[in-house]
Order: C-alpha cells, then structure tokens, then sequence
C-alpha cells in the first residue's frame, strides 16, 4: 500500500488487525486523530492513519499500556528530542516483563507439580489438581 488515501474503516481494520470498535475506541481516547469525513459523512484514512495504527498495535502487542503508547506516540512526533523519555518507558515495561516472566515461571512450576499429584482416571472429586488449586489448600 504504497499510498493508500481515503480508506474505509473496514479496510484500516484488515489492513492492521484491528476491530472497528477498537479503531473507533482509539479515536474517542485521541490515539488516533479523528479522520476526515466524506458527504455522507463516512470516515476516510489516510497512510497517516495506517501508519499511526500499525505503531499502536505493535506497541499494543508487546504489552504496553494504553498511556505508554500515548506517551511514545507524543515522544515520536518530536524527532529532535532527547530519547530519554523513550529509554525510561522502555526500561520500566522491560522490568514489568520480567516480573510477569518471573511469575509465570513460578506459575509453570507449581503447576508441574500439582500435575505430578495426579494419578489420572479418578473422578473430580479426588483430583489433587482441582484439591491443590482450592482456595482452602495448603
């Protein structure tokens, strides 16, 4: 899509993934700038959009937040500036990764071995894995 002027909704949400409600959410909060309308008042996208889109998404994808996002896309349309900003949002998302990393290994680990408790082909009622994953276990 070398240039793509005025594309449809539909078309900016294949074009990235991305649900229409989700385009339009995006929007309404201002990370996406309101596009033009036609005279029937349809909405139009320009590569800006398309652009602006995939740079959410990516972000999106990689776990930051609505408000990191906001602040990197604000960082981005000042090339001049110091990166700074752009290096401490990252440093702080890299230890949040880290810290869920670190959970979820512990999370596989438990799980392991409550697996492991497990005779299989019992019923429900006795399963150590359902026993183990009660609130009232130990």
């Amino acid at each position: 899509m070398p240039d793509t002027p005025n594309l449809t909704i539909g078309k900016l949400a294949k074009a990235t993934d991305t649900k229409v409600v989700t385009i339009r959410y995006y929007e309404k909060i201002g990370l996406l700038p309101s596009p033009r309308r036609t005279t029937a008042n349809y909405r139009t996208y320009e590569r800006t959009h398309l652009d602006r889109l995939r740079f959410i998404r990516r972000c999106r994808n990689l776990g930051f937040t609505l408000e990191q996002v906001r602040d990197l896309l604000r960082l981005s349309s000042n090339e001049q500036q110091d990166c700074a900003e752009v290096d401490r949002i990252a440093a702080q998302h890299l230890a949040a990764v880290e810290r869920k990393i670190d959970d979820l290994k512990r999370l596989a680990s438990e799980l392991r071995r409550i697996s492991n408790l497990c005779q299989g082909g019992g019923l429900t009622a006795d399963c150590r894995i359902i026993e183990a994953l009660s609130p009232n276990s130990k």
